[in-house]
């Protein structure tokens, strides 16, 4: 009996020691830690409110915007006026709305985003968004100076926003708007959808068709804002 017992107590050894052995960090990988024990991919938003030229002298990398020339027809500007992007008609101020940032600190007011800015609503759910993310990290690399891009994440976990951040080097900063409330105020339901803001914060075209590529987007700066960024 004594000897059946001392077998049953070291059993459970065994089979730990058995346990901790038999497979290999190859056979199954670390769990990753989750989201809120890894370091945030995305930049702060401390600057959003700075000029882009401003924000990128502080930082020793200012490049000169480049304005696109007006059409043909379209007149000489007189100095100190403002050049045609400036002068179209239709745009429309940012909805008054707050967001906070991903990486934490003070809310963002919407409207005090410093333009001329590209801002992108997205989802980590959501093919196109992920798609198209890389093209506006390369975006924001290339407009240094020129231009701030902003991701505004929607209806997203945390989780998986930081996961894509992680995985397609998404580093530029990022508003959270779980509620959809800039959807709601722009009537829009699906994503992605791009807003461009000009130096006025006056918004002066919306996309939403599909996954925006380094050309497109490019395409449509200058379009929309009258900036030449290389694609």
């Amino acid at each position: 009996m004594n000897r059946r017992r001392l077998a049953l107590a070291v059993l459970p050894l065994l089979l730990a020691v058995t346990g901790c052995t038999s497979g290999t960090a190859d056979d199954e990988p670390a769990p990753r830690p989750a989201a809120a024990e890894r370091p945030s991919p995305f930049r702060d938003c401390a600057a959003l409110s700075t000029a882009p030229t401003a924000a990128a002298q502080g930082s020793g990398t200012a490049t000169p915007a480049t304005a696109i020339p007006a059409s043909p027809g379209s007149g000489p500007t007189a100095p100190g006026t403002p050049g045609p992007t400036a002068r179209a008609a239709g745009g429309s101020a940012l909805p008054e709305l707050t967001l906070s940032c991903f990486t934490g600190g003070a809310p963002v007011v919407l409207r005090e985003v410093a333009g001329p800015a590209v801002i992108n609503v997205w989802a980590s759910w959501c093919p196109p968004c992920r798609k198209e993310l890389p093209a506006f990290q390369r975006l924001s690399e290339r407009a240094a100076g020129q231009l701030q891009v902003v991701g505004v994440n929607s209806r997203d976990s945390r989780g998986g926003a930081q996961s894509i951040g992680e995985d397609f080097g998404v580093r530029f900063p990022i508003l959270v708007d779980q509620g959809e409330a800039l959807q709601r105020e722009l009537k829009r339901n699906a994503i992605p959808l791009t807003l461009f803001v000009d130096a006025d914060g006056q918004v002066r075209h919306i996309d939403a068709s599909g996954a925006l590529d380094d050309a497109k987007l490019a395409k449509l700066v200058g379009q929309h804002l009258g900036l030449a960024v290389p694609a």
